[in-house]
């Protein structure tokens, strides 16, 4: 069953995901408490998948722009746990981070010996690279994206972690909230340009078929929505969280065509992530990537939600020292300011905030 409400205030359409207590409303940012009652049953999806019983799944998207695999060798498929890891340090441009190889290492080590990838299905864009095909330039991630869910069966567990910089431009076709695109800046972002999520959501999020489950984790500015989904949980410090509809208000379909994706930005769109020792105490890591990890390894990942908070409560408890976001008017205020805001994206309209985490 699915449920649509108006905003009391400017009365924009929402829908919130079952179960939802709360849902914000994304033009004026007004919080609605959710009335189960009220329902009504949306036509048979196209179809069947366990994910996708309870709401109406739109017709397939117009043919987008990103369609075609980028010129260039391509990378050999593996297996049915596949894992693309990008870590990018912009040696030399101005820009140099100092922690997104090591960000990306300890990724590495995670999916190896957590949840069983296999080597040869982990494929590493970093720097630190000899082969010039492993570098994290635009070319190379664009056709790393593409291998990522090529050929991709039912059962498929694939994973995108990025580390580096992330942007915004200007958006025209009017299908962000926001009026911006979010980007991902590669090593030669430069003189090549950024990915924009347009193309991440076109390449890795709409093919993706049924049966078929990709996280992502990313660790960089401006990654609130950077893959485009549909549905963004917010939680404040407290835990009590919020499902926002973000949908374009063209209609175009941003979802997948029967798969799961849930991401786990570092932030939201209009603020920054960092990396510092604060949280290692050692080396320079990304916050999100750290946290990520850490709730993992603490046996703090048992659903979505506990992973959420879990990686919430590590930055808000460490200082993580200067003012590195700026004002969002739902999250709280610490020492007047407020510390980078994790935030969690899905593609399907079901409270996945309670189910069981596993990569």
């Amino acid at each position: 069953m699915s449920m649509l409400i108006n905003c009391p205030n400017c009365r924009t359409q929402l829908q919130p995901p079952p179960a939802a207590r709360y849902i914000r409303c994304t033009i004026c940012l007004a919080v609605t408490q959710v009335d189960q009652t009220y329902f009504f049953s949306p036509p048979q999806p196209p179809y069947s998948s366990a994910y996708h019983h309870q709401y109406q799944v739109p017709v397939p998207p117009v043919p987008s722009p990103y369609g075609q695999m980028p010129a260039g060798q391509p990378v050999g498929v593996h297996g049915k746990k596949r894992a693309l890891v990008c870590g990018v340090l912009y040696r030399n441009t101005g820009r140099e981070l100092k922690g997104s190889v090591n960000d990306a290492m300890c990724m590495k080590f995670l999916l190896r010996n957590r949840f069983n990838f296999p080597e040869a299905s982990i494929l590493m864009l970093t720097e630190e690279e000899n082969d010039p095909d492993r570098k994290p330039t635009r070319e190379n991630m664009r056709r790393a994206l593409y291998w990522l869910v090529q050929g991709c069966q039912p059962g498929d567990s694939l994973v995108f972690h990025f580390s580096g910089h992330g942007s915004q431009l200007r958006n025209y076709t009017g299908d962000e909230l926001d009026g911006f695109d979010e980007t991902l800046c590669p090593m030669d972002y430069q003189t090549q340009g950024m990915i924009l999520d347009d193309e991440i959501n076109a390449t890795i999020v709409r093919p993706l078929p049924p049966g078929v489950k990709l996280h992502a984790i990313v660790d960089a500015c401006h990654s609130g929505t950077v893959l485009d989904l549909p549905f963004l949980c917010r939680m404040n410090r407290s835990g009590h969280y919020v499902w926002e509809d973000h949908r374009p208000r063209s209609g175009v379909w941003k979802g997948t065509s029967g798969g799961e994706v849930i991401s786990f930005s570092g932030c939201d769109d209009h603020q920054i992530s960092i990396d510092t020792r604060a949280l290692s105490k050692i080396a320079l890591t990304g916050a999100m990537t750290f946290s990520f990890i850490q709730a993992i390894e603490h046996g703090h990942a048992t659903t979505y939600g506990t992973m959420l908070n879990s990686v919430r409560s590590t930055i808000y408890n460490n200082d993580l020292g200067g003012n590195y976001v700026t004002y969002f008017p739902t999250m709280h205020m610490i020492n007047d300011r407020l510390k980078q805001e994790p935030q969690l994206t899905s593609n399907v309209p079901i409270d996945v905030y309670m189910k069981p985490f596993s990569l």
